[in-house]
């Protein structure tokens, strides 16, 4: 590895951990003696990288600092094309443009290496067996969640029966062949799963719902820890039960 390759994989370690690593830990990962990230530190904050700590106590990259050109791995790379080659294949057409966009940010700013016409990738994402693709109103959601916006919808269960609801989104989750809304539901006062392929947006309102989403978000994954296996979901209580109930008040005195 060159030392300027060293230096960019130094960085990139440094920026996926939150809290200081220590320079034997970095030194295990580079495969590299620890004299080594010493020098390779003081040569990162000479070019202008906000690096906090020192030597025994342990190294952190401040937030904010970004890369001018991207340096990928190949193996990156890879997972790059075929991550976005499945969202351009099953996302909303808004979400299928902006995986297009990105790929070729990407591709045009890498700093080496042969074009994707030379070099085809490695992993190739094939045609899906399923049909299924994001419905028109995936793209409103991602809007209401982003806004952190109230939402009514109408929304028919299993059984064929429709209600209109005001909720409060906080996550689009992806399963193979179902995308479903988390939400918290006025009406019901409890957190609820909606399958998008069932529900209608009837309008998105301009108040915002009270509290941080990251704090609503949170106690979502607490109260219904078995999320992950909602493979065919219905919003009826019998099937799939949630544990606990919050009210709009508590989670509004929670995130203050």
């Amino acid at each position: 590895m060159s030392r300027t390759s060293r230096l960019f994989e130094l960085i990139s370690v440094l920026r996926v951990r939150r809290t200081p690593v220590t320079a034997l830990y970095l030194a295990r990962e580079l495969g590299i003696s620890q004299r080594s990230v010493y020098r390779d530190i003081e040569t990162l904050r000479s070019l202008g990288a906000p690096l906090d700590g020192q030597a025994g106590i342990g190294y952190r990259l401040r937030e904010g600092f970004f890369l001018p050109e991207f340096a990928f791995s190949s193996d990156e790379l890879d997972a790059l094309i075929l991550g976005l080659g499945w969202v351009r294949q099953r996302a909303d057409p808004a979400l299928a443009r902006c995986s297009e966009s990105a790929m070729a940010k990407i591709l045009s700013a890498r700093n080496a290496g042969p074009s994707m016409s030379e070099d085809p990738p490695a992993l190739v994402t094939p045609a899906s067996a399923s049909e299924r693709v994001d419905p028109p109103q995936a793209a409103l959601l991602r809007d209401a969640i982003r806004r952190q916006r109230k939402v009514a919808i109408s929304y028919e269960d299993a059984q064929g029966s429709v209600s209109d609801r005001t909720v409060w989104p906080i996550a689009i989750v992806y399963f193979d062949d179902v995308r479903v809304l988390a939400a918290w539901c006025e009406q019901r006062s409890a957190f609820r799963h909606f399958r998008l392929d069932r529900l209608q947006v009837r309008s998105i309102s301009e108040e915002r719902y009270p509290g941080r989403r990251q704090a609503i978000a949170a106690r979502w994954r607490q109260q219904d820890r078995d999320w992950r296996s909602l493979l065919t979901v219905s919003d009826t209580a019998t099937r799939y039960p949630l544990t606990g109930t919050l009210t709009p008040g508590a989670l509004s005195k929670e995130s203050q």
